[in-house]
């Protein structure tokens, strides 16, 4: 049984958008992640989806994308990105996908062995460059949101915590944020963040141990679009 991860799949099987404006190394994309988590991937394994999963607009769209991951090995555990906007409504998305296997996170949790996987989507934390009064109040409801997660996974019983969003956990000079606060508040062991893309977008994404938590970037092509493996 292994924990894998991998953010920014951005699968679009029923209106191809082209990620190749990142670079030449996102030719092909889709199939470099098929094939590896096809090759990596084991059924009792778990593959954490970091969000922006598809480009569809909405759930019957997606769906052909979604139907691509639920025939991958492993059970999934999603998380929605600022680009899933085909996720509106999680009853819609559970009546559509009742197997254990697909997993969507949504104020919850689910569990991996002793651990409990909570999360929500995150938000640009604040900064110099686009920061205002409406990011503040999105950026405020996704701490709440990741506390609610966090505090349903402890009322549980479950004290060994995984955190899971889409967005960085600080702004791109690494400075503490309301999301860095939290997770030292709640002795989260680890924090598995996507969105960043391009190297120069890498250098701003929190990386390694600070104050007793980890972070770990997964975005797929800082992974060169391979799954990482978090732990056994």
């Amino acid at each position: 049984m292994g924990l894998y991860a991998i953010g920014d799949l951005h699968f679009s099987t029923e209106n191809p958008k082209p990620m190749n404006i990142f670079g030449d190394n996102w030719d092909n994309h889709e199939k470099k992640i098929v094939d590896n988590w096809s090759e990596t991937v084991k059924d009792d394994d778990t593959v954490l989806v970091l969000g922006d999963t598809s480009w569809a607009m909405n759930l019957n769209e997606a769906k052909s994308d979604l139907d691509i991951i639920e025939s991958l090995p492993g059970k999934k555990i999603f998380i929605k990105g600022n680009h899933d906007y085909w996720w509106s409504s999680l009853s819609k998305i559970n009546a559509v996908y009742e197997s254990d296997d697909m997993n969507f996170i949504q104020n919850g949790y689910f569990t991996y062995g002793d651990y409990a996987i909570c999360g929500s989507r995150g938000w640009l934390c604040p900064n110099e460059v686009k920061f205002d009064s409406n990011d503040m109040k999105i950026y405020r409801r996704e701490v709440l949101r990741l506390e609610m997660s966090i505090q349903s996974a402890i009322q549980n019983g479950c004290n060994n915590i995984i955190v899971i969003t889409h967005y960085p956990p600080t702004n791109d000079k690494l400075e503490e944020s309301l999301f860095t606060n939290l997770y030292e508040e709640y002795g989260v062991e680890k924090v598995i963040y996507g969105h960043l893309h391009g190297k120069e977008s890498f250098k701003m994404g929190l990386k390694g141990v600070r104050n007793g938590v980890e972070y770990i970037l997964a975005s797929c092509d800082y992974t060169d679009f391979n799954l990482i493996k978090i732990m056994d």
